[in-house]
């Protein structure tokens, strides 16, 4: 993915080497990681991670300690430059389509760079989920060692755009909570029960609907700046492929189990990525939120 001179965003806060200490307890969430499935909640909303975990919201009850500062390595640095230009591509596409499409003023999220553990508006996040987005402070978190975790655990290629697709699935939670489709969804999920059958079908079609934005988001991307490389587009379908409930499922525990899905099945991911990169039509959108709003 072709990036050179490309501005950052400067809606990035670096917490690296910050430690997060907590007023309350937050335990159980280390118990819903399955080994190996390090990214089965990847894209979810760490409030709902909690909950069904059994741990304690904090509701932004956490505090910061610095650590002390460290010096990050030449590779940690490019990949924070990197996000922060990913960050500032989804900006200007989404900036773009909110205004083409009536859709009021696009407002822009925060990506927050953090190493380990972090304290949000909805609870105490760990690096062991993956990347997340909080709808209550509008902020999207990252542990850059993520994109390793992405290569050792699940073999998923090293490759930019691959990486630029999880930072754009977060942006799209983000685009969730800005059309009010995110609110809805959550509601309907409190009602029915975390991790019972219902809400997990909500789930579902929320991570998919982030899946298609993100796909929205690379079809404009690529159009504006023909960044895109031989490779890139193929390396992105991979990772929807291996971030699949079924897949990763199967990986961890040998089978399958569709009634505790919560992000969509591989096939599922890629379709929604695809319909979104290969249109780039927002109106497509409303298939998704229809089916939350029915559910």
């Amino acid at each position: 993915m072709k990036l050179d001179g490309r501005r950052e965003s400067s809606n990035v806060e670096d917490r690296r080497g910050m430690s997060t200490g907590t007023k309350v307890g937050v335990g159980g969430i280390g118990g819903i990681i399955i080994a190996g499935l390090l990214t089965l909640l990847m894209g979810g909303n760490i409030g709902d991670v909690l909950q069904q975990a059994g741990g304690t919201i904090l509701n932004g009850g956490g505090y910061q300690t610095e650590t002390g500062q460290r010096e990050f390595t030449q590779e940690e640095q490019e990949l924070a430059t990197f996000a922060s230009q990913i960050e500032a591509s989804t900006e200007d596409v989404w900036t773009k389509i909110f205004r083409e499409n009536n859709l009021g003023e696009y407002k822009y999220p925060t990506l927050v760079l953090y190493t380990d553990y972090v304290s949000t508006a909805c609870g105490q996040g760990s690096a062991a989920v993956g990347p997340f987005y909080c709808s209550g402070d509008q902020k999207l978190y990252l542990d850059l060692s993520f994109f390793t975790t992405m290569q050792q655990q699940l073999g998923i290629k090293g490759n930019d755009f691959a990486y630029a697709y999880v930072v754009a699935h977060e942006v799209g939670h983000h685009v969730e909570t800005l059309l009010g489709i995110i609110d809805v969804a959550h509601q309907k999920m409190a009602s029915y029960g975390q991790s019972s059958a219902r809400a997990n079908a909500v789930s579902v079609q929320l991570e998919l609907l982030a899946d298609f934005f993100a796909g929205v988001w690379g079809h404009y991307e690529n159009q504006q700046y023909n960044s895109l490389e031989v490779g890139d587009y193929e390396a992105a379908i991979d990772c929807a492929t291996k971030i699949g409930d079924d897949y990763l499922q199967k990986r961890g525990q040998g089978y399958a189990n569709p009634e505790s899905f919560t992000h969509g099945t591989s096939e599922q991911r890629k379709a929604a990525f695809k319909q979104g990169f290969e249109s780039g039509n927002i109106n497509y959108a409303s298939t998704y939120i229809q089916k939350i709003k029915s559910l």
